[in-house]
C-alpha cells in the first residue's frame, strides 16, 4: 500500500506541471534577460517597452517566443508560431492566426515575445483573444499591444521589419496545430 501511494504521489508530481504549470512568476530581471536573449539585442527601446508592460501588468507567469508574418489592405491576416515557456521548464509548441479589419495597409515580419498573465493551464491558451492593434513599421521597430479573454491577458512585444501602418480590430486565435483558416 505504501509503495502504491508513493507511486501515485510521484505520478501526480510528474503530471503537476501540465495541470498547473506555473506556480511562480518571472522576475523583471528574468523577463528582461529572456527577451534580450530572444531578440539578440540589449536595445534601449526593448527595455523601455518591457518596463512599460511590467509596470502596467506586473510579473508574467509564462511567455511565448516566436515569429509571425502579417499583411493588410483594409482586411489583414497574421500567422505565427512559437513556444509557450513556463518558469522552471516545460514548453509547448503553439500557433496563432489573426484576422483583422480597419485602416491598415502594408506587410511585416516580426519576432514576437508575448508575456502571459493569469493562465490557469496551458489548454486555456487555445482560444480567441480580442484586441486593437496600432502599427507603424518602416524598416523596423519594437511595438506592444494587449489582448485579453476573461482574466487571461497577453502582451505581445514585436520587433518587426517591413512597411505597415494603421489601426485595426481583430483577435489572436491560438491553436495546437498550424491552421490556414484564421477564423
Amino acid at each position: 500500500m505504501k509503495l502504491l501511494r508513493t507511486l501515485m504521489t510521484s505520478a501526480l508530481l510528474f503530471a503537476l506541471p501540465a495541470l498547473c504549470p506555473a506556480a511562480e512568476a518571472y522576475s523583471d530581471d528574468e523577463v528582461m534577460k529572456a527577451a534580450s536573449d530572444f531578440f539578440a539585442t540589449g536595445a534601449k527601446d526593448l527595455g523601455t517597452v518591457l518596463q512599460k508592460v511590467l509596470k502596467e501588468k506586473g510579473q508574467p507567469m509564462a511567455f511565448i517566443r516566436g515569429e509571425e508574418a502579417a499583411g493588410a489592405v483594409g482586411v489583414g491576416l497574421r500567422y505565427g508560431h512559437g513556444e509557450l515557456v513556463y518558469k522552471g521548464g516545460g514548453g509547448q509548441k503553439v500557433y496563432w492566426q489573426s484576422p483583422s479589419i480597419g485602416f491598415d495597409i502594408g506587410g511585416n515580419a516580426a519576432k514576437v515575445f508575448t508575456l502571459v498573465y493569469n493562465l490557469p493551464s496551458s489548454q486555456k491558451l487555445f482560444q480567441r483573444f480580442p484586441g486593437v492593434d496600432g502599427s507603424l513599421y518602416f524598416v523596423g521597430g519594437f511595438g506592444v499591444n494587449y489582448v485579453q479573454s476573461g482574466k487571461i491577458s497577453l502582451a505581445p512585444v514585436r520587433l518587426g521589419v517591413g512597411w505597415r501602418q494603421g489601426v485595426n480590430v481583430g483577435y489572436m486565435k491560438f491553436t495546437e496545430q498550424r491552421r490556414i483558416n484564421p477564423f
